[in-house]
């Protein structure tokens, strides 16, 4: 089947549990999915109920999709993410990104945990996502292209809307919130990463690193949407503190997730 046609099967089948038109897709990251919790009017769709669909595996990740109003804007939310270190392709981890395109939405909001490189980011700091690196080798536009979806050669100049990055830093500024900004370098995981591969990312211009984000965000932009990326840095990254541990993102995403939530509501309102 193609992918045209996979697209087609699933965008039916969302719409026939109620979901109509959509202003903004947002994918929640690890600890940051109860924003999800507070859309209205809302229809929940089990992960394993859709058609194409996978399952989301990780700690943390709900795996459901929550359609409804949030702040103002009719949103579908992935509320749990897929990851290729899963197992999954790179068709699959961005197929609910070109779901949500094919329901009508023109933008993505995507967050994140992630490990700060940047010797001046504190755990609990906020970045607002300017540029990746796409460090996973692989790509999820490798393959056949389907031209009514994108094109051959998509252009990544602008792959972050600077126009939302704006609005964000305004927001962030006025609940006195510290937005950091940065290079957000995606690693194919599961493992952290070496104290020597984070020398190696700053060298070459990451300012946080993590395991998600980036093939999403390219397969945004082969549809022409436009992306808000938001980072929680929940640790500073190997060799930069003791050690690494899951709990300790999750501990963290739960002391920052109110100013988060905010942040990305407001956002939300205003563009």
């Amino acid at each position: 089947m193609t992918l045209s046609l996979k697209l087609k099967e699933t965008a039916e089948y969302i719409q026939s549990k109620g979901v109509k038109s959509i202003d903004f897709g947002l994918i929640l990251g690890s600890g940051l999915g109860e924003l999800a919790d507070e859309i209205t009017d809302k229809i929940v769709i089990p992960y394993e109920e859709i058609p194409n669909f996978p399952v989301s595996t990780v700690v943390g990740h709900a795996g459901q999709l929550v359609y409804g109003q949030l702040s103002g804007k009719t949103v579908l939310a992935m509320q749990g993410r897929f990851h290729f270190y899963e197992g999954h392709s790179m068709q699959t981890v961005t197929f609910p990104v070109r779901v949500m395109k094919a329901l009508g939405a023109d933008s993505l909001i995507v967050t994140n945990a992630a490990g700060g490189v940047n010797t001046s980011f504190s755990p609990g700091d906020l970045m607002l996502i300017t540029d990746q690196i796409n460090y996973t080798g692989d790509n999820p536009l490798i393959g056949l292209n389907e031209d009514e979806l994108g094109p051959r050669f998509p252009d990544m100049s602008e792959a972050y809307d600077k126009a939302y990055g704006e609005v964000a830093k305004k927001v962030a500024a006025e609940l006195k919130i510290t937005l950091q900004k940065g290079v957000y370098m995606g690693y194919s995981g599961p493992t952290y990463e070496t104290p020597a591969e984070i020398r190696m990312s700053r060298v070459l211009g990451a300012d946080a690193v993590g395991m998600s984000t980036v093939p999403e965000v390219i397969v945004a932009k082969h549809m022409s949407m436009r992306v808000l990326g938001i980072t929680c840095v929940t640790n500073l990254a190997a060799g930069m503190q003791a050690n690494l541990n899951h709990e300790e993102v999750v501990e963290t995403t739960e002391r920052v997730k109110a100013e988060f939530k905010e942040l990305v509501k407001i956002t939300l309102e205003r563009i």
